[in-house]
């Protein structure tokens, strides 16, 4: 149900306004919806390794994308997201994970507390920015857990 909530907030995102941001200090458009696409992803960075380390990681960020590609890259890390979900047992969910960027450590938690805020919070948190997004540049928008003023 969320994955398919984000992917009606991602077709509505107007591409051709990639470069805009409400404030010098947010996210262009591009960026956030991008953003939105990838962290589906996180569930499988989650599950599948025990940390994540900045240092390590060669993260390409996605940008300018357009809506096609906006939906690919979500149905792709929502499939990898779905995969590891199928296969984890109860026990993964338990096992510590850790953030950390080279000797500092940003956290180490239950994998199943990382789910809940590192990958589910922060996506809702960036979903509701891509909404107040549309709103500003006048897009409707749709409607997560009923109508929207825009959808009666």
């Amino acid at each position: 149900m969320e994955s398919a909530n984000t992917c009606k907030m991602l077709e509505r995102v107007p591409t051709d306004k990639n470069d805009w941001k409400p404030h010098p200090k947010s996210m262009t458009l591009g960026r956030l919806a991008s953003h939105v696409a990838e962290i589906a992803g996180w569930v499988s960075y989650t599950l599948d390794s025990d940390v994540l380390d900045f240092a390590k990681f060669d993260y390409k960020p996605v940008t300018n994308a357009s809506t096609e590609e906006l939906l690919a890259i979500m149905d792709k890390n929502v499939a990898m997201a779905m995969a590891s979900l199928e296969k984890s047992t109860d026990e993964d969910y338990d096992k510590m994970w850790t953030m950390r960027n080279g000797d500092h450590v940003h956290f180490t938690l239950p994998k199943k507390v990382v789910l809940r805020s590192f990958a589910y919070s922060h996506l809702v948190h960036h979903r509701g920015q891509l909404s107040l997004y549309l709103r500003l540049l006048d897009v409707p928008v749709p409607g997560m857990y009923g109508p929207t003023a825009d959808e009666k």
